[in-house]
């Protein structure tokens, strides 16, 4: 397969393109989880190589993302001091996300509802501003947003004002800086050069990153610390579920871009090689990065060699340019995050406020709460539930589940012929939606008007599907109107006739009481109370009208 130069070219300048971009990112990332700047250099590295090369999604570019460098905080925080424990986080995330591949897990990512997605990705936005309030007044970072905003009188007392400028003035470059100016020279890269350099020749007193390791990492073999086996294992866990999405959604966003079409299992189970290499070389984990991936693909990236070129960029960076590093401004960095922060945050959702559903609304807001204030894996554990829960509510509301006889019929006029005003004897339930848990007590609300009837027929045809919740409610009624002599027939089609033999219920009703159509059973039904009728057809069509139009 030939390699044209021009798609050579796009790759070169997309890749060094897209690395420009990673290095701000990648070092302010490291520094803001408290694992350092080289952290995310390193980290930045590993995935961005391994990712490319074996992933599924030619054009991305992968690192350190503001979502996943929030939960590696929260892993720094909780093995303080313990970086054995911490390098075995991402190494169990990498290992988590190529599990998913390898089980092809890859397309439930599209099962998550959007409002979950959108409140964690609010909260994570939020978080990430919020924790860069001390650093931009000149203080030590704080590990909780809580704690910063605590912590905000003590920032506005110790307040740097040299560190106040340098933040200010980064954030009026990152977020002011014209596009085709952006295009060029990324803005993020504008701040940290100028900042830096105006800091070191006005000799300003601000902290900086301080010196980082100029040559390549060295290998980690974490141990095995049994007794905090439990919460590695669930961080690991909720970073790999986090860089899954976070990763899945960015490929989608390439493929928009590049008429493409990514293979989702194939690139989670690069994605855990490269969390698996960051791991082992004490670098932080990521995902897919959507800026990068975008800036990549603009600036002619087509291949898997931009995201191997953008890697290699941060290597030479790494190997040479070190100890230039070491004097930039935490400030600068920290106004470089309030822009990824702001950025996050989804604007499509939030435009929509007033518009938008109720019930989602509820939802969103709830996994933004608990994102915030009191903890990721929670949020979206909750969120997912209280959307299932939304989702019940909603489907249930659309079942109806009706007793109709003839006379019942607003229309019984077509068929008087063949009903008399009191002929009550034979009575249809009708089950209209769905049939499962949120509705299954609706059939016993309608027991009671059933009493008193010679012969029910129970059509179950037009339910879509039944779970275990409807059919223990349709045997406990069949089973109550049995036990009080009525005649019960019962219509299914044969889905639903395997899933009553399956769960038991299947010899509830003598096998010539189960019919596949409603007009089979109705004809058997007025057989069973033998009617004195001229017209049994007509008398069957009242029957089915009445239930159809209940």
């Amino acid at each position: 397969m030939s390699y044209p130069m021009n798609a050579v070219r796009g790759d070169i300048f997309g890749g060094l393109t897209a690395g420009i971009i990673a290095l701000p990112l990648a070092l302010a990332f490291g520094v803001a989880s408290g694992a350092g700047a080289a952290a995310g250099l390193y980290g930045a590295i590993a995935l961005g190589l391994f990712a490319s090369i074996f992933g599924g999604t030619r054009t991305q570019v992968s690192g350190p993302t503001g979502p996943m460098t929030v939960v590696m905080g929260t892993a720094v925080a909780a093995f303080s001091g313990q970086p054995e424990a911490v390098c075995l986080v991402v190494l169990l995330c990498g290992l988590f996300q190529m599990l998913f591949g390898v089980f092809r897990l890859g397309g439930v990512v599209k099962f998550i509802p959007y409002p979950v997605i959108s409140g964690f990705m609010n909260g994570i936005g939020v978080i990430i501003v919020l924790l860069q309030i001390q650093p931009l007044m000149g203080c030590e970072s704080l590990k909780s947003p809580l704690l910063a905003l605590m912590g905000l009188p003590d920032a506005v007392a110790a307040m740097n004002l040299y560190a106040v400028g340098l933040a200010a003035a980064t954030m009026a470059i990152v977020f002011l800086t014209p596009a085709r100016i952006s295009r060029v020279v990324p803005s993020p890269l504008i701040a940290l050069i100028s900042m830096s350099v105006l800091a070191y020749a006005l000799k300003m007193p601000v902290p900086t990153i301080g010196a980082i390791p100029s040559g390549l990492p060295e290998l980690h073999i974490p141990g095995l610390p049994l007794a905090d086996w439990g919460r590695i294992a669930t961080l690991g866990f909720a970073l790999a579920l986090l860089g899954t999405i976070d990763t899945l959604l960015t490929s989608i966003v390439a493929d928009s871009m590049s008429k493409d079409q990514h293979n989702s299992n194939r690139e989670l189970i690069g994605q855990g090689l490269g969390n698996m290499v960051a791991g082992f070389v004490g670098g932080l984990p990521g995902a897919g990065a959507t800026m990068r991936t975008v800036v990549n693909i603009k600036a002619g990236g087509t291949t898997r060699l931009s995201g191997v070129i953008h890697a290699l960029f941060l290597v030479a960076v790494l190997l040479g340019l070190g100890p230039l590093t070491a004097s930039i401004p935490l400030a600068v960095l920290a106004g470089i995050l309030v822009k990824v922060g702001v950025d996050i945050l989804d604007y499509k959702l939030l435009r929509l406020v007033r518009k938008a559903p109720k019930q989602d609304l509820v939802v969103m807001l709830a996994v933004f709460g608990i994102t915030v204030f009191v903890d990721l894996i929670v949020a979206v554990g909750v969120g997912v539930a209280l959307a299932c829960l939304m989702l019940a509510y909603r489907v249930a509301r659309q079942t109806r589940i009706q007793v109709t006889s003839m006379e019942d019929d607003a229309d019984r006029d077509k068929y008087m012929d063949a009903i008399t005003a009191s002929d009550k004897q034979v009575r249809v339930i009708t089950i209209n939606g769905a049939f499962f848990f949120g509705t299954s007590s609706l059939m016993q609300d309608k027991v009671d008007r059933l009493y008193g009837t010679r012969c029910v027929v129970v059509n179950c045809t037009s339910a879509p599907f039944m779970d275990i919740s409807a059919v223990f409610a349709l045997s406990e009624m069949l089973e109550k109107l049995v036990d009080e002599g009525v005649r019960v027939m019962l219509v299914v089609n044969a889905d639903q006739r395997t899933t009553l033999a399956e769960c038991g219920a299947g010899d509830i009703l003598p096998a010539q009481d189960v019919f596949s159509t409603l007009d089979t059973a109705l004809d058997a039904a007025l057989d069973a109370v033998a009617i004195d009728h001229k017209d049994k057809a007509a008398r069957i069509a009242a029957l089915r009208y009445a239930s159809a139009s209940a």
